[in-house]
């Protein structure tokens, strides 16, 4: 049975360096990043510009600048890119009290119930971001999450990509499995061990094969890449932790390397705390590293405030755990429970 449900996903065009071309428009049509400026240090984000000469996100500066040595780096600006983003929020609220943020620069939005086509309503909100704010928007416009987000990253810039409930098989059958939310570079290591690359090719295994390879994900694997994906737009989440988390696209070989992300993503983690949960009692705060050897491992400390010297305490215990390069960071607090509903109480991070 094919949904009757309307999602679009709306994901901002390089978002933080978009906010400061709008800011400095003396660097119109030069390479732009936002991120440390130390050689050290690592990129938040670039412009399109930048990404011409093999610059990206989570890169290294000292690399970017071997890659394009005239790339104009510019201090991460946290309250700007919350007041973007708070524009952009409101545009949403006019066609729906649906929306699930994902992060500053990206939401799901259910226009079920709007008569028009999701299309032209994507194309008209996408209009009015830029009327507001001067940014640019691209949308994917599906029956169901999973669809629609792999749709928004389509036709960046600027552009969007529709796919009807009768299309998604078609849709889906010829993406990479790395595009299924959940498919790291470890699973899709071993999916192309076993022959499989596509979705269409993983369409070929039983759900009692897919359950023994990675067990209760492989149960999840065998609706994804059939493009069913049954999540609502959750709207009301009360959050049980709020963090964020990058996965760098070189990793990072030094302690100090990660001590310089860390604190970059601890400037977005007070932001994001002062918006969105400026009244959650904190109760313990925590880092997570993935090594270049795929292991995991969490510290973690009970805590009142998200204090960055108490941050860099827990990356020096996690990261002497291994010692080896990190290819992930993520960081976060854990919520005291609410005592009036704590059945309500869902994970964010």
């Amino acid at each position: 049975m094919q949904s009757t449900r309307r999602i679009v996903h709306i994901d901002m065009d390089c978002f933080y360096a978009a906010v400061e071309m709008r800011e400095h428009p003396e660097l119109a049509g030069q390479p732009i990043a936002v991120g440390g400026a130390s050689g050290r240090g690592v990129l938040t984000t670039c412009n399109y510009a930048a990404r011409e000469f093999g610059v990206r996100s989570a890169m290294p500066v000292f690399q970017a600048r071997k890659l394009c040595p005239h790339l104009v780096i510019l201090p991460v600006r946290f309250d700007l890119y919350r007041a973007a983003s708070k524009a952009i929020r409101t545009i949403f609220a006019r066609y729906t009290q649906l929306v699930e943020p994902l992060s500053l620069d990206e939401a799901y939005l259910d226009l079920t119930h709007q008569k028009r086509s999701g299309a032209d309503l994507a194309q008209e909100i996408r209009s009015e971001i830029y009327r507001t704010t001067k940014l640019t928007a691209s949308a994917g416009i599906a029956p169901n999450k999973l669809i629609a987000k792999i749709a928004s990253d389509l036709n960046k810039p600027n552009g969007q990509c529709v796919v009807a409930p009768s299309r998604v098989a078609e849709f889906i059958q010829p993406l990479p499995v790395r595009r299924i939310w959940g498919v790291g570079p470890k699973s899709a290591a071993r999916l192309a061990e076993l022959g499989i690359t596509s979705c269409g090719e993983l369409q070929n295994l039983e759900q009692t094969e897919l359950a023994g390879e990675f067990g209760s994900f492989g149960l999840e694997l065998y609706r994804l890449c059939r493009g069913i994906d049954e999540r609502p737009v959750q709207s009301n989440r009360i959050r049980k932790s709020l963090g964020n988390e990058n996965t760098f696209a070189h990793n990072l070989e030094s302690l100090e390397e990660c001590e310089d992300a860390l604190m970059q993503q601890h400037a977005e983690l007070l932001s994001n705390l002062s918006q969105d949960a400026p009244d959650r009692k904190v109760a313990k705060i925590f880092v997570k590293l993935k090594f270049s050897d795929f292991r995991r491992t969490t510290a973690e400390m009970p805590a009142q405030q998200a204090r960055p010297m108490d941050y860099l305490k827990l990356l020096h215990e996690a990261w002497g755990r291994s010692g080896q390069p990190v290819r992930l960071l993520g960081l976060g607090v854990r919520f005291a429970e609410s005592s009036s509903h704590p059945e309500q109480l869902e994970l964010s991070f």
